[in-house]
């Protein structure tokens, strides 16, 4: 079932937290993406940088289930999010 896209960015919200909490994996997410912590904290409820907070979540098994577990989401609730959020459609070659 498609969310809206007000749930999914609390969905992608409650990632970013997560993952702002999972010891030394913010670190990481800053890294790789080259945000800032001052921009980060400016910029933390926007849609691109919740997608991408997705994006990066969804880059790891062990981080999918690690967030859902704790959060007591379904496992294909971060790939649902990440579709109603801009960009997020997946591109079908065949």
């Amino acid at each position: 079932m498609a969310l809206a896209r007000e749930q999914a960015e609390t969905v992608a919200a409650e990632a970013l937290a997560w993952i702002a909490g999972a010891g030394g994996l913010l670190d990481v997410f800053m890294g790789s993406t080259g945000i800032g912590v001052d921009d980060l904290r400016a910029a933390a409820d926007t849609p691109e940088v919740l997608a991408t907070a997705l994006d990066f979540l969804m880059q790891d098994d062990a981080w999918v289930t690690g967030f859902c577990d704790a959060a007591g989401h379904a496992y294909d609730l971060p790939a649902r999010a990440r579709a109603a959020l801009p960009g997020g459609v997946q591109v079908h070659w065949t």
